[in-house]
C-alpha cells in the first residue's frame, strides 16, 4: 500500500537509480509546519524540525563540508543527532554513522579506515547508562586528512561486530527510498493516525530506516523514551492515547514480557522485533502478556528490511517484502541485489553476480515464497566427525525455562555455552540445565564447559555477542 500525499513515494516501486537531490525536504521533512514528528522528552513539529536541519546544514558548510562531501557522525540519539543526519544528506553528502558508544580509540581507527573530511561530536558530556536520548549540541571539526566520497553511497554504516570485525555497508539514497516504499506497503506498520514508541539504536538499520525515516515519511510521531528500563518503556507507551507500534530488539521484548507490574495498555497495537532470532517461547509470553502480537523482521543493514512476520501467525516463518528476491543456495539464503553494498572490497563469497550472499542459513518455501532463517551459515562444526548445529544446541539450551537466555560458540574443537538464568541459584540450575540437555540433545552436541552469567554480553545495537574472548572476559 502506497501512501498518498504530496511527500509520498510513488505508487509504483522506487527503482530510480539515483535519489532526487531534494529527496530529505520531499520525502522526510514536508507537512505541516505544526504537525508533530519527534518526541525526545518534549514534542518537536516539523516547523522546528525544518529549522534545526537549517541550522546544523550552515553548521557543516562552515566546517567545509560541500556537495560529495563526507562526514562522520558520532553522536547519541537525539535531536541534534536527526538534525545533523538530515543536514548531511540535505547538502548532498555522504554520512558515516559512528556509534557513540564507541571509545576514542575506536572511533579514531574508523576515521583512519573512512577518511572523513567532517567529524561531528557533541559538546556535551557522553549519554548516561540506559538513557533513551541525550541532550546533544553538535559540533562539526573538520579533519586534515578527509577526503571527499568516493562513491555515491548517502549512508555508510558498520556492521554490528556482534560475530567479529565490523564491515563498511554503503547505501545510496534510493536504496533508502526503496526501502521505504516496502514499509508503506506493510498494512500492519504503523500509518499515520498512530505513533511509534522506539527502542532500538538510530545508529543501525531497525532505528534508522524502520523506526526515524519511516516515521518522518510516514506522518507517524516517534518518541524516544527516557530511559530504557522496563519502567521507562511502559512509561513511554502509557504516556499517549494514540495506537502505538513499540520497536526494538528480542532483548526489549524479553524485558517487557518479564514485566511484572506493567500498567494497563489499550493503545499498544503490537511490538516487531528485529536484529536476531526470537528465542522459543517469547511471542507466545509477549502476547500473553499484553493480549498484543509480537512480531518480527528479518533484515541487513545491506538491504534494510527484507521479510516480516508483524501479526506473529508465521512464526518462524516470514513473508519476503514488496520486490524482494530470495533465493536457497545450498542451505543459504541469497538476496538479488544489482550492486555490492561492500565498497572498494572484491569478495564474491559476500556478493556476486547480482546476488548478496547473506550467510544465513535459510529455507524458502517452494510455494508459499516464505523464508524461514536458521541463524548464522558458519554455525554448523564437526564434532569427531559429527555434524552439529549450534543454532540447534542455543535453542535448545534457551527453551529451558531455568534460562533466560543463551550463546553457543565452537572453541578449540568443542562447544561451549554461556547461559544467563531467570533467577539465582547457579547450581542448581546447572545441574537442571544438564540434567535436560541429557533428554534433548545427543552426547556428542552437548556443550563440555557451561558458564553461567548474570546477563550475557551485548553489542550497541541489544545483539548478543559472539566474539569467543568478549564471553570469556565477561565470565572473569
Amino acid at each position: 500500500m502506497a501512501l498518498t500525499g504530496s511527500s509520498s513515494l510513488p505508487a509504483q516501486p522506487y527503482e530510480a537509480a539515483e535519489a532526487p537531490h531534494d529527496w530529505v525536504d520531499r520525502y522526510l521533512l514536508a507537512g505541516p509546519a505544526d504537525q508533530e514528528c519527534l518526541r525526545f522528552g518534549a514534542p518537536v513539529d516539523r516547523a522546528a524540525l525544518r529549522a534545526l536541519v537549517a541550522e546544523q546544514a550552515a553548521r557543516l558548510t562552515a566546517a567545509g563540508l560541500r556537495r560529495g562531501g563526507t562526514a562522520a557522525l558520532r553522536l547519541a540519539p537525539s535531536l541534534g543527532y536527526v538534525a545533523a543526519l538530515l543536514a548531511c544528506w540535505q547538502l548532498g553528502a555522504q554520512a558515516v554513522l559512528l556509534d557513540h558508544r564507541l571509545t576514542d580509540h575506536e572511533v579514531a581507527l574508523a576515521v583512519e579506515r573512512l577518511a572523513p573530511e567532517v567529524l561531528v561530536e557533541s559538546a556535551h558530556g557522553p549519554a548516561a547508562a540506559l538513557r533513551g536520548f541525550a541532550d546533544t549540541d553538535p559540533v562539526p571539526v573538520a579533519l586534515p586528512n578527509g577526503r571527499p566520497a568516493a562513491t555515491g553511497h548517502a549512508l555508510v554504516q558498520l556492521s554490528s561486530g556482534s560475530t567479529g570485525p565490523a564491515k563498511v555497508i554503503a547505501r545510496t539514497g534510493a536504496d533508502l527510498l526503496r526501502e521505504l516504499d516496502c514499509y508503506a506497503r506493510l498494512e500492519a506498520f504503523p500509518k499515520a493516525g498512530g505513533r511509534v514508541v522506539l527502542l532500538s539504536s538510530v545508529v543501525h538499520v531497525l532505528g534508522l530506516v524502520g523506526g526515524l525515516l519511516n516515521s518522518l515519511h510516514a506522518r507517524v510521531p516517534l518518541t524516544v523514551p527516557a530511559r530504557t528500563t522496563t519502567a521507562g518503556i511502559l512509561a513511554a507507551i502509557a504516556a499517549d492515547d494514540r495506537p502505538t507500534t513499540v520497536i526494538g530488539v528480542p532483548f526489549h521484548a524479553e524485558l517487557l514480557a518479564g514485566a511484572t507490574d506493567a500498567p494497563p495498555l489499550p493503545q499498544l497495537r503490537r511490538m516487531i522485533v528485529a536484529g536476531e532470532l526470537v528465542r522459543p517461547g517469547l511471542p507466545a509470553a509477549f502476547t500473553d502478556r499484553y493480549g498484543v502480537p509480537l512480531g518480527t523482521m528479518y533484515g541487513m543493514t545491506e538491504l534494510g528490511v527484507i521479510a516480516t512476520d508483524l501479526d506473529g501467525a508465521l512464526h518462524p516463518e516470514a513473508v519476503p517484502v514488496h520486490g524482494m528476491d530470495v533465493r536457497e543456495d545450498g542451505g543459504e539464503l541469497h538476496i538479488a541485489m544489482a550492486a555490492s553494498p561492500y565498497p572498494g572490497l572484491t569478495d564474491p563469497t559476500r556478493w556476486s553476480d547480482g546476488r548478496l550472499h547473506t550467510r544465513d542459513a535459510g529455507r524458502v518455501d517452494p510455494a508459499t515464497g516464505r523464508i524461514t532463517v536458521l541463524g548464522r551459515r558458519d554455525s554448523q562444526v564437526s564434532i569427531g566427525g559429527l555434524k552439529v548445529d549450534l543454532n540447534e544446541v542455543e535453542h535448545t539450551l534457551a527453551a529451558l525455562p531455568e534460562v533466560r537466555e543463551a550463546v553457543v560458540v565452537f572453541v578449540d574443537g568443542a562447544i561451549e555455552a554461556y547461559l544467563a538464568t531467570e533467577t539465582d541459584g547457579v547450581a542448581d540450575h546447572a545441574g537442571a540445565v544438564r540434567d535436560a540437555l541429557t533428554r534433548e540433545l545427543a552426547a556428542f552436541k552437548r556443550p563440555r564447559q557451561l558458564t553461567f552469567l548474570p546477563a550475557l554480553p551485548r553489542t550497541a545495537t541489544g545483539k548478543l555477542v559472539r566474539d569467543t574472548a568478549a564471553l570469556r572476559a565477561a565470565a572473569l
